[in-house]
């Protein structure tokens, strides 16, 4: 994950439109302000192991491995501008984003319109990688109406000065890898540990995945439109503006960790899956 500097983008609503090795312990603050938010303050709800030892290790089936692997593939993979399968990727999106409206190159300033802090989206993909577009798209086809309602800021009595919706959703890419503990061999968190009965589990409805992503494996894409439906909730709920998105993404976190450790066997029962509508 990049950690070098850049800046955060406001947008002001004008209408109602492997470090595989380390446990880190610090607190939980979420990701906003600069591109240095990705890998700062985001804590790990870890166990205490036998003998004292603070990173207890959580035996994983041979389907878990498979598909713990398989998920670490996707999030290791840097998004590549001068790569056909990423450029249409990007293409896609935008479709979907604003399907009458036609995007005039990859470089442009319409980027802006979708919360890109500039005109060229790659450079903020740098904390994501190729996976926060992925994620994205799977928002866009499997619950058009939600990603609709957040991009265009059309539910609730909005900010004057909103968050960016695209490097939002990167920041919220990043932050569920980190909770989940996605980067090492093994899980060190329960909720880590927990999170990977959904991803070899079966899921109640087939979702718009690409053809090389089982459904099973989309259950972190799944969790990711959840995070963002409910991450825009707290935001209204807190009359938040984009001073207050670091909180705004602490309560999310801390949420969604007491729903995923409840006693369900599919995402689709979270509370928060609730919010979301197609």
């Amino acid at each position: 994950m990049d950690d070098t500097d850049g800046s955060f983008v406001a947008v002001r609503r004008i209408s109602q439109g492997l470090d595989r090795n380390s446990c880190h312990s610090t607190s939980a603050e979420a990701v906003a302000g600069s591109a240095a938010w990705l890998g700062r303050g985001l804590s790990c709800v870890c166990v205490q192991g036998s003998d004292g030892d603070s990173r207890p290790s959580f035996d994983l089936t041979a389907a878990q491995e498979e598909c713990l692997l398989k998920l670490q593939t996707r999030i290791e993979v840097a998004y590549d501008s001068s790569i056909p399968e990423h450029q249409e990727a990007l293409k896609a999106l935008w479709k979907a984003a604003f399907p009458e409206e036609e995007l005039r190159d990859l470089i442009t300033e319409q980027w802006k319109e979708m919360g890109w802090q500039g005109k060229d989206p790659s450079t903020d993909f740098r904390g994501g990688g190729f996976i926060s577009l992925e994620n994205l798209l799977f928002f866009a086809r499997n619950f058009p109406k939600s990603f609709q309602d957040l991009l265009r800021k059309q539910e609730g009595d909005r900010s004057v000065w909103e968050y960016p919706f695209a490097v939002a959703g990167v920041n919220i890419t990043f932050m569920l890898i980190q909770m989940l503990d996605l980067e090492a061999v093994k899980p060190r968190t329960l909720v880590g540990a927990t999170f990977l009965k959904f991803l070899t589990g079966n899921t109640s409805k087939a979702f718009d995945s690409p053809p090389a992503i089982s459904q099973n494996e989309s259950a972190f894409d799944l969790l990711y439109c959840i995070t963002f439906k409910l991450m825009d909730q707290q935001w209204l709920s807190m009359h938040a503006s984009y001073m207050d998105f670091n909180t705004v993404m602490k309560s999310t976190r801390r949420q969604l960790e007491r729903e995923l450790l409840e006693d369900i066997t599919l995402l689709e029962e979270m509370p928060s899956y609730s919010l979301l509508t197609r």
